[in-house]
């Protein structure tokens, strides 16, 4: 599947965070990508845009990463969750995993991890 046809939903209550991610993602071709704030608006813009990847944040405000994961895997099994985060400790790693989460990644993000990451994920698909 080519970039430009795979959606992606960003998920960080960092605006700054959201639009490296963006920048990033539409340099590369990427032409759907959608964001959220925190864990409940990536669970309703994922059962709205259902994107092919989410790249979540975990320490947010309303509902953390973590729930979100959880939310959005029982709506779609099939998910395509990355969790991404600055406070990246072996709990928070823990349980990404054990809430069904594809991947983790730590902040600041790093271009070469994205792509390698999508393209993992694209050939799951």
């Amino acid at each position: 599947m080519e970039l430009s046809l795979i959606k992606i939903l960003i998920c960080d209550d960092s605006l700054l965070i959201r639009k490296q991610f963006k920048d990033l993602l539409l340099s590369h071709g990427c032409s759907q990508v959608f964001e959220a704030t925190d864990g409940q608006d990536a669970v309703d813009k994922y059962k709205t845009y259902n994107p092919n990847i989410v790249f979540m944040d975990i320490v947010m405000p309303v509902k953390t990463g973590i729930e979100a994961v959880s939310e959005i895997l029982e709506y779609d099994k099939n998910a395509k969750i990355v969790m991404a985060s600055s406070s990246g400790t072996k709990t928070h790693l823990r349980k990404s995993i054990e809430a069904g989460a594809s991947d983790f990644i730590q902040k600041p993000i790093d271009e070469s991890q994205i792509l390698n990451i999508i393209n993992n994920l694209k050939k799951e698909a």
